[in-house]
């Protein structure tokens, strides 16, 4: 079964009007037909079913109407305060509802019997994600999240009333209520995700929170040359130490230091990907602590992901990398999803 760690369906449904239910075949002709700022579409349910994605980690995304923009992130779908913040990711997770409500194929994880009952039968499981944490109003509100069945929560994106961004080097770390926001996720056993964190911020974090630690969709700094969005050496070590596993992102702008977003595709491929696993295998002595989190569809499309991919159906290809670079069929087992599912199975235990 093939994980995938990050992927902002409900976002792109809700504030892209993308219809996830229909086959990526019929969403690329519906959208063939306006221009679409996202890119060339990646990723449909029925996509995900044929791709052989067993399970993903759905987000729930608002995007801060700060001024801050990256690719098409528009002010128009963003907030001005938590309230408008816990407005618009509610709505996200009703739509996670009516989905797995409306379609016998999909199935809501919050569990661990729901967990292996996604892993035992043909279908998707989705585990909500919160992908920076404004819409928590206060710290006890996550308390009310997850109830609702929010599992794993990252307190940035853009900064955020609970800790610094890392699109800025030499950010600050965590702030305003983000230790009784960590607290409270302790409470819960809430998974901490510590993906767009500055590096001061995911190591104020890793010493202070005893809970489950992620990075859903990060690659490694060394390989990249610069940057905090990317994960150094450090912070790499940390999260292994603690069990934690990192997802691989397949964006060829956070996988060869070269590209630029527009640059043809065909300048970054599957081993660059294999570059980033191996770095991580590598320093931590094992294949225990990588896995996929591809965040396709997060503000880039299939004219952005490397060469050998077109859509989310693609995945297996980096099996088969893996296997060609001589990784053992356990090894690769884990990297494409038994590391995550292993994971929750510790969590939620």
């Amino acid at each position: 079964m093939i994980v995938d760690a990050h992927l902002d369906l409900a976002y792109n449904a809700l504030a892209h009007g993308r219809d996830l239910s229909l086959s990526l075949e019929q969403l690329r002709r519906v959208e063939g037909m306006k221009s679409s700022a996202r890119g060339r579409a990646t990723v449909t349910f029925p996509a995900l079913q044929a791709g052989g994605i067993g399970l993903v980690f759905g987000t729930i995304f608002a995007s801060p109407a700060r001024g801050y923009k990256m690719d098409d992130m528009s002010e128009t779908v963003g907030y001005h305060n938590a309230d408008e913040a816990y407005a618009q990711g509610m709505e996200q997770l009703d739509y996670y509802y009516r989905m797995v409500e409306t379609h016998d194929n999909l199935h809501l994880v919050t569990s661990i019997t729901a967990l292996e009952y996604a892993v035992a039968h043909q279908k998707t499981g989705i585990v909500v994600l919160m992908e920076g944490a404004d819409p928590i109003r206060t710290p006890d509100e996550l308390a009310e999240w997850h109830e609702r069945g929010l599992r794993i929560v990252g307190l940035a994106w853009d900064d955020t009333r609970y800790a610094h961004g890392a699109w800025q080097n030499g950010s600050d770390g965590l702030r305003g209520d983000g230790r009784a926001l960590l607290e409270q996720m302790a409470v819960h056993k809430t998974i901490l995700d510590l993906t767009h964190m500055s590096e001061k911020g995911t190591l104020q974090a890793l010493d202070s929170y005893d809970g489950m630690i992620i990075a859903s969709h990060s690659n490694s700094r060394v390989l990249m040359g610069n940057g905090e969005r990317h994960l150094s050496d450090l912070q790499i070590q940390r999260i292994g130490e603690r069990g934690g596993v990192i997802g691989t992102v397949l964006y060829n702008r956070f996988l060869s230091p070269t590209y630029s977003k527009g640059d043809p595709k065909l300048t970054v491929t599957l081993d660059h990907v294999f570059a980033h696993i191996d770095h991580i295998c590598q320093l931590m002595g094992s294949a225990a602590h990588v896995g996929i989190g591809t965040d396709f569809d997060g503000g880039f499309g299939a004219e952005s992901i490397p060469a050998e991919l077109d859509s989310a159906t693609d995945l297996y290809k980096i099996r088969l990398k893996l296997g060609e670079r001589g990784y053992s069929e356990t090894d690769i087992a884990n990297v494409m999803g038994g590391n995550w599912v292993n994971l929750l199975r510790r969590a939620w235990a």
